[in-house]
């Protein structure tokens, strides 16, 4: 079957009606559409068609108007935030608990004797009241120079900001400023502020290529110094030398009572921070299930007694004293430096706490993840068998940044396999890299993109209040009774300054779930987009599907349309080819009578034969007839 006879009968099938051009279909499609506007064109007059026209257009582009802001509105994938509040028995949080100080100053005096001296040298030189006066105290030679000038620590001199002078404290060589003149400006840091100490970074040692970290105060810039030497020296020493040189579970944890049940130092789990030295989880639930409160109220919480032992803290390590203590969930790694608070010495702390549970959506309402997997970073702190956080995302982003950079990792995070901490030693340059990828803004900027939030989260709010503790009556026999119990002497070995009561328990069981819903649903974008057009055009569903009708009928007839010109097309080429008529059927019978051949009609008295040629007359040329047969015969044709 032809083609287009196909098509057009199938068009006639789907449509019932005229219209086999663009013109007949649209005046079809006006005439028996139920959108209201489209009617009134066509049978109004000729102002009011015009009228109707211009009504419909506008009224059409407003629909289409407010449908792209409807998707786009729904594309925007916006949630809304709902409060519901809850009651339940809930899980006890997992305490963790760390000293402010990470070692006892008497076991790692003999690694940070020599950074004890450097330090004590350089503050006299600082601090000394008149130029001169302390300056043989501390010989040079005695002082190992050598680590000093690894990260040394400099005056600056902003007299003239355009040209500021650069005064090392342990400078011996007198070129532009002597060591006179920079012992007797060094004497103004304190009266005049003169003079700002700042800390010194190359990226090798003798190199040009340094920057100075300044600071407001002399007491942050010797803080920080400190940090990085002895974090230098701390990264050489093996884990259980510095495990063995923290705080153990057994003297720093005094007393413990969980609801009416006696608890001691085993209920708790030792990790290693490299922040605060040995730290000690409550309820971590890597081991045994989590611990349910039974009741609201201090009585029915955790209770514990620490002994910080103060006495014993690194001088110029450790400036706060007290016990840092977080909350957290079950399996998850605690970020005390981010999410910490401080418990204070001398005191009775108590923790009141309420829970606020986060469900956030995820994909496309959201980038959340929910337990990491799809996050692009390499968690380091998966080897501590806990869950995934943001922080532990950052902390590890920045480690694998800064093994990429400086070919070392911070003693601060977790290592990747077959990489070394930074020292001073093997890494000359490591201090100067660690602080310009740390004020990289380009460098967090990638680390957050990178990182994601988890979906569902728990946070504990606190309500903290103090009392001193022990009282004033009662301090005797209660340092009496904890110095026997721990070191069973008779002798008072605690003090005020040493103890610390903490209480952390629910205020009340009632929580609050914090919930993620879509804003735009499915089905309120149907029932918007229907209701514009519903009020703009009148239409409904049929309206659509009656539009989406006339387009499958105009596609048809453009089908159609291109079928025929392409025919056209084909026969045009053939007549370029053959530029001459072919020959009609009436000049054919008169060429072949020419040649001798009539035909006979039946009952006709036959005629006489023709007459055989002459002899010597040719035979005709049948062979031109063949091979040209549309060549025209005309009266000069050579024919007899």
């Amino acid at each position: 079957m032809n083609l287009k006879k196909y098509l057009v009968r199938a068009l006639h099938r789907l449509q019932k009606g005229p219209g086999y051009t663009y013109k007949e279909l649209l005046v079809w499609y006006c005439d028996n559409t139920n959108t209201h506007g489209p009617k009134r064109i066509i049978k109004e007059g000729p102002k009011k068609k015009l009228i109707w026209f211009f009504l419909t257009l506008l009224f059409a582009s407003l629909v289409f108007w407010q449908w792209g802001i409807l998707i786009n509105t729904y594309l925007s994938y916006n949630v809304t935030s709902s409060l519901s509040i809850g009651f339940k028995t809930m899980k006890f949080p997992a305490v963790t608990v760390c000293n402010a100080n990470p070692f006892k100053y008497s076991e790692v005096k003999p690694l940070l004797k020599e950074l004890d001296s450097l330090i004590e040298a350089a503050l006299e030189r600082i601090l000394q009241p008149t130029p001169g006066n302390s300056s043989d105290n501390v010989s040079l030679p005695e002082l190992n120079l050598e680590l000093w000038n690894q990260i040394p620590l400099v005056l600056i001199d902003e007299h003239d900001k355009d040209n500021p002078i650069i005064l090392d404290i342990f400078e011996t060589n007198h070129t532009a400023v002597s060591n006179e003149t920079a012992m007797d400006n060094s004497t103004s840091v304190s009266k005049e502020k003169k003079y700002k100490l700042a800390v010194k970074l190359c990226s090798h040692q003798g190199s040009d290529n340094c920057t100075y970290r300044n600071f407001s105060s002399a007491a942050q810039a010797v803080t920080e110094w400190y940090i990085l030497q002895s974090t230098s020296i701390l990264s050489k020493v093996p884990l259980h030398e510095r495990i063995r040189m923290g705080y153990q579970a057994e003297d720093m944890i005094l007393a413990c009572l969980y609801g009416a049940e006696p608890c001691n130092y085993k209920n708790f789990t030792q990790i290693y921070h490299p922040d605060h030295g040995n730290c000690y989880i409550f309820n971590w639930g890597m081991d045994e299930e989590a611990l349910n409160s039974s009741n609201p109220g201090a009585e029915f919480g955790l209770k514990l007694i620490l002994d910080i032992s103060q006495q014993d803290y690194i001088p110029y390590l450790s400036s706060a004293a007290g016990a840092r203590l977080m909350l957290h969930q079950q399996k998850s790694f605690p970020f005390l430096k981010d999410q910490g608070i401080y418990a204070m010495a001398g005191t009775e702390t108590s923790i009141g706490v309420l829970v606020d549970e986060l469900e956030r959506m995820g994909y496309p309402y959201s980038d959340c993840t929910v337990n990491g997997s799809d996050v692009p970073v390499r968690n380091l702190y998966s080897q501590y068998n806990t869950s995934y956080s943001i922080q532990a995302c950052l902390r590890s982003c920045f480690q694998n940044h800064m093994v990429e950079s400086c070919g070392c990792g911070h003693y601060m995070f977790p290592l990747p396999a077959g990489v070394n901490y930074c020292n001073n030693e093997d890494n000359p340059g490591w201090a100067y890299c660690y602080s310009s990828l740390r004020s990289s803004i380009k460098q967090r900027q990638i680390c957050i993109d990178s990182c994601k939030e988890t979906c569902n989260d728990t946070q504990y709010k606190m309500t903290i209040s103090m009392a001193d503790w022990p009282s004033e009556a009662s301090e005797d026999w209660i340092f009496h009774i904890l110095s026997y119990e721990r070191d069973m002497s008779t002798n008072v070995t605690l003090d005020r300054n040493g103890v610390i009561k903490l209480n952390i328990y629910f205020q009340e069981y009632n929580y609050r779930t914090i919930s993620e819903s879509a804003a735009t649903t499915i089905v309120w974008l149907l029932s918007s987009l229907g209701g514009q057009f519903g009020f703009w055009m009148g239409g409904s569903v049929l309206c659509l599907i009656e539009f989406g009708e006339i387009i499958i009928d105009s596609l048809w007839i453009t089908v159609i349309n291109v079928i025929s010109w392409c025919k056209g097309l084909k026969q045009r080429r053939a007549r370029a080819r053959y530029p001459d008529a072919p020959p009609t059927v009436s000049e054919l019978v008169e060429a072949h009578t020419n040649l001798g051949f009539q035909h006979e009609p039946a009952g006709a008295v036959p005629r006489a034969k023709a007459l055989p040629p002459e002899p010597g007359t040719p035979p005709p040329n049948y062979d031109s007839l063949r091979v040209q047969p549309l060549a025209r015969l005309g009266p000069d044709s050579d024919a007899d």
